[in-house]
């Protein structure tokens, strides 16, 4: 499990996609909120990276999905909390 969370980790295209994900969230907070879309969003993500076959791991895609959860939700609250540092100095 931990070299999945590692692989998965790494993933310069879930990289992008979560912090593409973050910033429309927050330039979009005042009319749709925050839970809702980034919740839905790292789903997304989770979801279609082992959906698509980007990366041929061997575990199966229930496992690949969960450690995506998790690994999404890391990013995302590591980026929230970047944003929160940000805007608190401003």
């Amino acid at each position: 499990m931990g070299d999945l969370l590692a692989a998965q980790a790494s993933d310069i295209f879930r990289i992008g996609l979560l912090v593409m994900l973050l910033l429309t969230t927050l330039r979009n907070r005042p009319i749709t909120g925050m839970l809702l879309p980034l919740a839905a969003g790292a789903l997304f993500v989770a979801v279609i990276i082992p959906m698509t076959g980007t990366s041929p791991r061997p575990e199966p895609v229930m496992q690949q999905v969960l450690a995506g959860l998790l690994v999404n939700a890391a990013y995302i609250a590591l980026g929230l909390g970047a944003w929160s540092l940000w805007t608190a100095r401003r």
